[in-house]
């Protein structure tokens, strides 16, 4: 089975490091991008082949559009005569429908969204998939497993992926924002900034493993914490003070929101 990844972006390169660490020979491996100067870069790193966006597809069993929102149905343009029948198609591509893909693909192509995040690079990546129309279990199974390589992976329907892009898309960018916010905090009391890195980098990790590990609700977690008149209720007085929970539901909103007018566009 061949894999070409159209877009070697980021998340791009992401995938296919991840494919070739979970074992894919690199023979089975294609990657194309408009750069042509990003295209030798990936080549050259990891020695897979490269091509036109039109080569790599016309020689791939899968192919995985990891390109902008906006650049979608340029790139279904140029390969729409290249693909093979019944070859998987599989978007990475924030607010793009399914239904879209397929009025621009042959007929009966199929078509599996997904939404992924930037701890892929890392192998903790979230990713949520729906499939289009034509697609079967078979295809369900053969894009989880180019997923898992990079992290896990969750089936939803597609009228939820707009949330999800919201939720686990842009979620990290949220946390590392609260992770500046509070290393900043450190530097203010008075720590060196090198302590208050340490410090908050593994108290978000160490949070993080419990939420998972205890199974317990945050709630209950935080309550722990939460002694009566101490330190830890006061701080969290300045945040329902400065409304932080009504903050968060307003920027996925407005995340998800901006989702929706992606794949509008």
């Amino acid at each position: 089975m061949t894999t070409a990844i159209i877009g070697a972006g980021v998340m791009g390169e992401t995938l296919l490091s991840g494919l070739l660490r979970a074992g894919v020979p690199a023979s089975e491996l294609l990657i194309a991008d408009r750069r042509i100067e990003r295209s030798a870069e990936v080549t050259e790193k990891h020695g897979v082949t490269n091509g036109t966006n039109q080569e790599v597809s016309a020689k791939a069993d899968t192919v995985v559009l990891v390109v902008k929102p906006q650049d979608m149905a340029i790139v279904l343009e140029e390969i729409k005569d290249s693909i093979k029948p019944g070859t998987l198609v599989v978007s990475l591509a924030a607010g793009i429908t399914t239904s879209f893909i397929e009025d621009l693909l042959p007929a009966q192509t199929p078509v599996i969204r997904v939404m992924p995040n930037t701890p892929a690079l890392v192998d903790q990546g979230m990713a949520a998939l729906n499939p289009g129309s034509n697609c079967t279990e078979a295809h369900l199974q053969t894009a989880e497993t180019l997923l898992q390589s990079v992290g896990q992976v969750i089936r939803v329907p597609e009228k939820y992926q707009d949330a999800v892009t919201a939720i686990s898309g842009s979620g990290p960018a949220y946390i590392f924002y609260v992770v500046e916010a509070m290393i900043e905090g450190g530097v203010m009391l008075g720590l060196p900034r090198d302590v208050s890195n340490e410090l908050v980098l593994q108290t978000v990790y160490g949070a993080a493993t419990m939420l998972r590990e205890t199974k317990e609700h945050p709630t209950v977690l935080r309550e722990q914490v939460t002694s009566p008149g101490g330190t830890t209720v006061a701080a969290l007085r300045q945040f329902d003070d400065f409304k932080v929970r009504a903050a968060f539901l307003s920027a996925m909103e407005a995340a998800r929101d901006r989702s929706k007018e992606l794949g509008m566009q």
